[in-house]
């Protein structure tokens, strides 16, 4: 049975740093890519980073460069994905979900199918 869960959201003050986890298993999901997406409230759900199966290639989204970070331990059976979040802002607010798709470019690609989803971890910042 395929599951990401994600873990580590909360509350947290504008400039704050938060780190997000996301466990995969059930499938061999250290030859997949993994990614993280965020939908705020009354928005659509929005591209956040990528990271390709062995870690050597990252994406993130524009306003998250510089202030967010993705990483990866593929040593274990249940693969972990982390989000570092730093400096972070009310307008990061979000529900934030993990992905796993084939290949980073089906995670960045807006639309594409194929991708297993987590259910969401709720990050709040306050002001």
């Amino acid at each position: 049975q395929v599951q990401l869960v994600e873990s580590g959201g909360g509350l947290v003050q504008a400039g704050g740093s938060l780190r997000l986890s996301c466990a995969a298993s059930g499938r061999t999901f250290s030859n997949y890519a993994m990614g993280w997406f965020r939908q705020a409230p009354g928005k659509e759900r929005e591209f956040v980073a990528a990271i390709n199966w062995s870690g050597g290639r990252t994406d993130f989204a524009d306003s998250m460069k510089g202030r967010f970070t993705i990483s990866r331990d593929n040593a274990k059976n249940t693969i972990t994905v982390y989000l570092q979040m730093n400096r972070l802002k009310p307008e990061d607010t979000a529900v934030y979900s993990c992905a796993a798709a084939a290949s980073i470019a089906m995670i960045v690609t807006p639309g594409a199918m194929g991708l297993y989803w987590g259910q969401g971890t709720q990050v709040t910042v306050s002001s």
